[in-house]
């Protein structure tokens, strides 16, 4: 009976994985109204999603969703857990990004700034454990100070530091805070993933939240990011934490404020042909967990 009993969990399996489908999304001609089961609209049915959480909500098992790369970042927090955003071995639950760029970055109001000292302002960011200020899309030179007088003192035009859970920003002779281009770290992450196997992230630019640009909270298993860059994000490009068992695959990782790579728990980081930068913090930041990397740092 075991024979039969076996072929039959076999063929149930290929059938599932011959089941899974590509979700199409896109955040300018897309709509929530639509299947997401193809890229360009054809009627009020068939065409791409407008928003990731949308495709995330329709997807199953070893599905594959697609995004297009249409120049507008995609502002979402987006959250994978259980069986619906998972794979097999050899078939992967995958979000595919196309050069995409998902951005949680929110714009400062003009009235948010108040004049604190000669060419200084300050601005109170609605979430405060960590925080970047961007300049033109970039992250702006960040100082870091010691005391009241030193947010002062240590800062020139453009500078920017964070202290007491405030932005203090120096504009240069005779302009204003609003007439830069400033925007600070919003979204508090960009990808969640928790109870979750067979997982690829791939080609797609993570950037602009609070906390990191992708978090494997615990127990994402086999999880592989190809291509991904993380940038200005406020905590860490990535962080692996739990039981989680990450590979980090050809991927650019640099500019985020506390670490460029963050491990916790008992989680197992692989690192393969990837670039960490360490600006303006460390590439790695080990509180616990393992971390097998192609080039390990000189001892």
């Amino acid at each position: 009976m075991r024979i039969p009993l076996l072929a039959t969990n076999v063929v149930l399996v290929l059938v599932q994985v011959a089941a899974a489908r590509d979700i199409y999304v896109n955040n300018v001609a897309g709509n929530d109204q639509h299947s997401g089961t193809r890229p360009v609209a054809l009627n009020h049915d068939a065409g791409p999603c407008r928003t990731i959480a949308r495709a995330l909500r329709a997807a199953r098992k070893g599905d594959r969703i697609i995004l297009a790369n249409s120049g507008v970042p995609y502002r979402e927090c987006i959250a994978l857990s259980g069986a619906n955003h998972s794979g097999w071995t050899g078939r992967p639950f995958e979000i595919i990004g196309n050069g995409a760029v998902l951005d949680g970055s929110f714009s400062i109001p003009d009235g948010a700034w108040q004049h604190v000292h000669r060419d200084v302002f300050r601005f109170r960011p609605p979430r405060m454990s960590h925080q970047l200020l961007f300049l033109n899309g970039v992250p702006a030179n960040r100082i870091t100070v010691e005391s009241e007088a030193e947010r002062f003192d240590q800062l020139t035009p453009l500078d920017y530091c964070f202290f007491q859970r405030q932005i203090y920003f120096q504009v240069e002779k005779d302009r204003l805070p609003h007439s830069y281009d400033l925007t600070h770290t919003g979204h508090p992450v960009g990808f969640t993933l928790y109870e979750v196997r067979d997982v690829v992230i791939a080609d797609v630019v993570v950037q602009g939240y609070q906390l990191d640009g992708i978090n494997a909270h615990d127990n994402a298993f086999n999880v592989r990011l190809r291509n991904v860059t993380c940038r200005g994000n406020a905590r860490s490009g990535i962080s692996v934490g739990g039981a989680s068992r990450v590979a980090i695959e050809g991927c650019l990782v640099g500019n985020n404020g506390v670490a460029q790579v963050r491990t916790e728990g008992h989680s197992i980081t692989r690192i393969r042909a990837s670039t960490l930068l360490e600006n303006p913090a460390p590439a790695v930041l080990k509180l616990g967990g393992q971390i097998d990397r192609d080039d390990p740092e000189e001892p």
